[in-house]
């Protein structure tokens, strides 16, 4: 007889009188040495590999100390962080538009947002951060008034739009058709009985979609949007296209270009894209824990306000109601 919690064989004691002593059980331990041996074999990769990068005169150990907390890098990590807050706000806004939009019965909205995806998603981010760079070259001004006439309102683009809401704008373009799909596959795994258990309770197409799908779709659509806020993070050192160079990599690129330490600075780099991305993750934790509250466990559809009022009415209903009335939060 083996106790498969504890991974130990153990032996039936024999069966003896009402007197009889009781027997020891003798218990072996189950031995894994090659599971020490791997365990050893890497500690020991990961000893050589840390001596190695501290006694390296390439990695300058002093320069990064001394360039971590400079001004300059923390005013571009600034720059980086509130270009990826801001390019994901608009990016998951649209996405969420363009995701109903793919759901609409209408076909021309369906195109519209067909057309959207394949035209961002199929292009290089690095691509279209160049267009939107070259905007004022391709529209020398933003003209207001009737189409084909003369106009009633008419701005410089250069005097609208300075580099950095350029580089938001092409980032956030380029994340909404991400997260459409994202938005789309969350939706798409709320049941369909859901939404029909609502109608039929006489609640309208806004709010069953806020009270009921969305908050249960939020479970699929938080752990992917968190990889998405990650990527942005890394995908904004791309903006010199545009260009802004104010932003974390850009920056650190051109003080190593003047003090000639390019190994340094991109160390200093990593540190910050690591302790940002560090603090993300844990936000994603916590997110995800929350609106996964209640997975699992079926909401009590027994007799109360719901289904004594709809008496033998399916059990989706009462499912929908509740989930409308905790705001999605299954308890």
């Amino acid at each position: 007889m083996s106790d498969a919690s504890s991974g130990r064989a153990t032996r039936p004691a024999p069966a003896g009188g009402p007197g009889a002593a009781p027997v020891p059980t003798k218990v072996v331990r189950l031995r894994h040495p090659w599971r020490i041996v791997v365990a050893v074999l890497l500690l020991a990769v990961v000893a050589v590999f840390v001596i190695d990068a501290a006694q390296r005169e390439a990695f300058d150990w002093p320069t990064v100390g001394k360039y971590v907390f400079d001004q300059r890098v923390s005013q571009a990590a600034g720059f980086t962080l509130l270009l990826t807050v801001l390019s994901m706000v608009i990016g998951v806004v649209l996405g969420v538009i363009l995701a109903v939009m793919r759901q609409s019965p209408n076909p021309v909205l369906k195109t519209v947002a067909w057309v959207w995806l394949w035209i961002f998603r199929g292009t290089p981010v690095y691509v279209q951060l160049v267009f939107w760079g070259l905007l004022s070259t391709i529209y020398t001004s933003i003209d207001l008034g009737v189409p084909f006439m003369e106009p009633w309102v008419s701005y410089p683009t250069t005097a609208l739009l300075n580099t950095f809401w350029l580089a938001v704008i092409g980032l956030a373009l380029n994340e909404s058709a991400y997260m459409a799909e994202i938005v789309r596959a969350g939706l798409l795994s709320v049941d369909p009985g859901q939404s029909e258990a609502a109608t039929a309770l006489g609640m309208g197409w806004g709010t069953t979609m806020r009270r009921v799908v969305l908050p249960q779709a939020m479970r699929v659509i938080i752990p992917p949007t968190g990889n998405e806020v990650i990527s942005m993070l890394k995908t904004t050192s791309l903006v010199t296209a545009v260009p802004f160079t104010l932003e974390l990599y850009t920056r650190t690129r051109d003080i190593s270009a003047a003090i000639f330490a390019p190994v340094p600075l991109l160390i200093v780099a990593s540190i910050w894209y690591l302790a940002i991305t560090s603090v993300l993750m844990v936000g994603q934790y916590f997110l995800e824990k929350r609106f996964a509250r209640g997975v699992g466990a079926r909401p009590d559809t027994g007799p109360g306000p719901v289904t004594g009022a709809m008496g033998a009415v399916d059990a989706g209903i009462a499912e929908a109601s509740i989930a409308a009335k905790h705001g999605g939060d299954a308890r």
